[in-house]
């Protein structure tokens, strides 16, 4: 006898986000619509295609800022999530996260999945980090 698996979301929420609707979405919301399609829905990460890490147990993630970073200006395939024109296609082109919206992801997977960091980071942190914000080197 066939036995077919039916996989269903472990959101909290049934809601179902499209590029234009993803930003009213929060931390956890964002999470479980655009980071555990690579890094799965425990956030233990995956390989296969590619190589996701996990993001639970991961000494990287000590650091708010560093997760800040990665989500801005992507890393290795990740792609970038800053607010900024686009001069170059990809799958993720028309998906951006507000400030707000990465500080809230960020601290959502830092105080889940076995996480427990106490300190957080805030959406004016974030926009901080932003390279048209950060001051100009002056010239001697």
């Amino acid at each position: 006898m066939l036995s077919i698996g039916v996989a269903k979301s472990q959101s909290s929420d049934n809601a179902f986000y499209t590029r234009t609707t993803i930003k009213n979405a929060n931390g956890e919301q964002i999470f479980h619509s655009i980071c555990q399609g690579c890094h799965m829905p425990d956030a233990k990460g995956a390989t296969g295609a590619g190589t996701y890490p996990a993001l639970t147990g991961n000494p990287k993630l000590a650091s708010p800022q560093y997760m800040a970073a990665v989500i801005l200006f992507g890393r290795h395939d990740m792609p970038s999530f800053e607010m900024k024109p686009e001069t170059h296609s990809n799958f993720f082109a028309d998906t951006k996260l507000s400030d707000e919206q990465i500080a809230e992801v960020i601290n959502y997977v830092r105080t889940h999945f076995g996480n427990t960091y106490s300190n957080s980071i805030t959406a004016a942190e974030v926009a901080a980090m932003h390279p048209q914000n950060q001051p100009s080197a002056t010239k001697p």
